[in-house]
């Protein structure tokens, strides 16, 4: 079986940056299917320290194809930032290995800006976020009026989606209380970031589908845990997209034979970050010594993690 995908058991922070690392090395193309850059990787290769959250784990080898799948939604200006700091530290980074589906959905500041007031406002709206706005970019995607990479070729259709957009957003908007937004300084801000991302935009569903019948293998990195997901987790304090193995295929574009084996990675005792039902939780000097044992702080977020059993 030539084809891995590693998805979290539990509620994430597993420790799958480590095994997902370690398949990486043997494999020949390394997928990002789900998420957007709350989901940290901290990787330690000859000594040198790589912090990812939203480029999948292969970028730090040579000779590994990198994709960031449709499932994903992508804040280009996180993205630009995180891909400069890696090249920072010496890692190539071109089109030649790393590629974005042109059909995954952008993170828009509209978007930190609702995450940020639903999660710091008093209405019983707060999830636990990161406040960087991948709830409310899945809303728009579900909802059928989200920006998307290629949309970022033609500027006049470019338009006529951020109307459409703002014709949701502005009156969502008005009713919160917040300013609404400007349409033209939206266009402006999507017209300068375009050229650093357009270079990266495929068709990725058509190229994995020549990488796999090519024979080359391939892993997809799950990011986050089961008990997050959006389905299948403990609703409402969960992620916005799917985390389990079955949408490795869907978020990437391939069918479901594509998927060779599923690795589920666990740890001896449970984390989650965040609001939410958390039964076993240790209030007690077990668990601040669990915490402490197992440096459980959050990469993103500096959050201290809720331990137990």
């Amino acid at each position: 079986m030539a084809n891995v995908v590693v998805v979290g058991a539990q509620w994430g922070d597993e420790g799958k940056g480590k095994i997902v690392d370690w398949l990486s090395s043997q494999a020949d193309v390394v997928v990002r299917f789900q998420g957007g850059h709350n989901a940290g990787h901290t990787l330690v290769i000859d000594g040198n320290v790589y912090k990812l959250s939203l480029l999948p784990s292969g970028i730090v080898r040579p000779g590994k194809l990198s994709v960031i799948g449709n499932g994903v939604v992508v804040d280009p200006w996180h993205l630009v930032e995180e891909i400069a700091k890696l090249q920072a530290q010496g890692v190539a980074i071109t089109p030649d290995n790393l590629r974005i589906a042109d059909n995954a959905t952008l993170i828009l500041p509209l978007h930190r800006e609702l995450d940020h007031f639903r999660e710091t406002a008093n209405a019983g709206m707060k999830i636990g976020t990161t406040k960087r706005g991948i709830g409310p970019a899945y809303e728009d995607k579900v909802g059928r009026r989200a920006i998307r990479v290629i949309d970022l070729k033609d500027e006049a259709l470019l338009e006529a989606k951020i109307e459409r957009l703002l014709a949701h957003h502005n009156a969502l908007r008005r009713g919160l209380g917040i300013g609404e937004v400007d349409g033209r300084e939206l266009l402006g801000q999507l017209k300068a970031i375009a050229p650093q991302i357009l270079p990266f935009a495929d068709t990725v569903w058509a190229l994995l589908d020549g990488e796999r019948r090519a024979g080359r293998r391939i892993l997809f990195e799950g990011a986050q845990g089961a008990l997050l997901d959006v389905d299948h987790g403990t609703y409402p304090f969960v992620t916005s997209s799917n985390i389990v193995a079955g949408q490795a295929a869907t978020g990437s574009g391939l069918g479901p034979s594509a998927v060779g084996y599923v690795l589920g990675i666990a740890k001896a005792y449970t984390t989650r970050v965040g609001e939410g039902p958390f039964p076993t939780e240790l209030f007690d000097e077990i668990g601040e010594l669990i915490g402490q044992k197992g440096k459980e702080f959050g990469v993103v977020t500096g959050r201290k993690r809720r331990c137990g059993w």
